[in-house]
């Protein structure tokens, strides 16, 4: 008898049995879908602007690393990235341009399911992580009123063009990097010390997402990746790298689920959330990753070195995660991993606005740190968001506690404790490659400089020799 079952279960579609009994069972209902999605006419659907609904798939399903390779208990996943993603992978705003890497095509599913550890893996994924960033600040956007697309640094009315994402775009070099003028970001891949296995840097989730940072914040901010700008501009673009990473892991409800799990709901336990690239700061011999957003770094200990003062305002910024988490807690009436999914989405829209109403030159932690607190306070924050705020970025020295009084003797901003030296360069040496690359220090101004000395002294020369 179950014999016959399977062999009839396993008789092609166009020769069903005539004289099969449609019984309440397992077998019958594997016999009924069987039936209708090879016999049966699809149902109708709505039209979208005039093209049928079916016409536009619904999005597409891909495998990428949750954190990276060495953060065992994430491992790969599938996730789902909603809109229209074509062979490459490639949508209107993002671009997989990867040398030495076929285009990858979906399945029949119109899915990206790849091998880990592979060329195409590789190149989804890392597409996946920036477009998984690019979102996450569009409905942070819109979440605070604005609905317009995020451009890129060179997006204009006549320019459209996307970001492309090179994931072996550096051969044996131990970095990533945003470029605007390549319109790119390229990852680098290396062999670590002792080791005869090759690291690749777009296998990080961390990674990819810090860079796409750099990038967005280049969409809005241009001026402030120049070198010309003080130690805390620079540091605002390197902390918002960091940041994106942990916003974009707490945008993730899988990923919340795991922190709260790991932690026991204590965010100052130590948790793969605060550790930056934990597998490249393995290769370096650290065990905290490259950075640790859980820090106590001060103001006056980082002194001009960026990627010291970027952990200042990332740190700040954590401790006002982990305290309004705290505060807003209450396991019995809601679930620890969906509060602190909500918790890190409102703080993650907050930072952006915040950093949007800063100075388009020159803006410093004080400026950002204000912007917080008044749209904290204009989106209906309770005490306690404002105090959180405030506190914590004046244990680290960026504000004095206390505010000025206004010209109607209302409270007024806070001021800025410790500060930049009047002209302090940045020093950006132990920074990623986005903020080491030579585009964005002005060289080509030294060397136009250097030739106009050079034509002064010419024309004196010529002067005094009556030529």
């Amino acid at each position: 008898m179950e014999s016959d079952v399977i062999e009839t279960l396993l008789t092609p579609p166009n020769r069903l049995p005539v004289s099969y009994v449609p019984t309440p069972s397992a077998p019958y209902r594997v016999h009924r879908k069987a039936a209708q999605a090879t016999m049966q006419p699809g149902r109708p659907c709505r039209s979208v602007n005039g093209r049928a609904a079916s016409a536009y798939p619904a999005g597409s399903r891909v495998l990428i690393w949750k954190q990276d390779p060495s953060v065992t208990e994430m491992g790969t996943r599938k996730t789902f990235l909603p809109g229209v993603i074509l062979e490459g992978p490639r949508d209107a705003r993002i671009v997989s341009g990867a040398p030495g890497i076929q285009p990858v095509s979906p399945n029949a599913f119109g899915d990206f399911i790849m091998q880990p550890n592979t060329d195409q893996f590789d190149a989804v994924h890392t597409f996946a992580v920036v477009r998984q960033t690019l979102t996450m600040y569009q409905r942070a956007l819109a979440a605070g009123g604005e609905s317009a697309p995020l451009p890129w640094q060179w997006n204009s009315a006549s320019d459209t063009k996307p970001l492309q994402i090179f994931p072996h775009g550096l051969p044996d070099v131990m970095n990533a990097y945003y470029s605007r003028d390549e319109r790119a970001l390229k990852f680098g891949d290396f062999v670590p010390s002792g080791t005869d296995e090759r690291m690749y840097t777009c296998r990080s989730f961390d990674i990819v997402a810090h860079e796409t940072g750099h990038a967005v914040l280049d969409g809005l901010k241009p001026r402030w990746l120049l070198n010309n700008n003080p130690p805390q501009t620079g540091g605002l673009h390197e902390s918002f790298g960091d940041l994106t990473a942990i916003f974009l892991t707490l945008s993730q409800l899988d990923q919340t689920e795991a922190v709260i799990a790991q932690t026991k709901a204590d965010l100052h336990d130590k948790t793969f959330l605060a550790d930056m690239a934990e597998q490249f700061g393995m290769a370096l011999g650290r065990p905290n990753g490259l950075r640790n957003a859980d820090n106590d770094l001060k103001l006056s200990e980082a002194g001009n070195e960026v990627h010291a003062i970027s952990q200042v305002f990332t740190g700040a910024v954590y401790d006002i995660l982990a305290d309004m988490f705290a505060h807003e807690r209450h396991p019995g009436l809601e679930d620890d991993a969906a509060l602190l999914h909500r918790v890190g989405d409102y703080l993650c829209g907050l930072v952006l606005r915040a950093l949007m109403a800063a100075p388009d030159h020159a803006a410093n932690y004080a400026h950002v740190v204000n912007q917080m607190l008044r749209i904290a306070a204009a989106d209906g924050k309770p005490a306690a968001y404002l105090n959180f705020i405030r506190n914590r970025f004046s244990l680290r020295e960026v504000v004095v506690a206390q505010p000025q009084a206004g010209a109607d003797g209302g409270p007024a901003e806070l001021a800025p404790d410790v500060e930049d030296r009047p002209g302090a360069p940045q020093d950006r040496r132990a920074c990623c490659g986005t903020m080491n690359h030579a585009q964005y220090f002005e060289l080509e101004d030294a060397l136009e400089q250097e030739r106009a000395e050079l034509a002064r002294w010419c024309q004196g020369y010529a002067a005094r020799s009556g030529g």
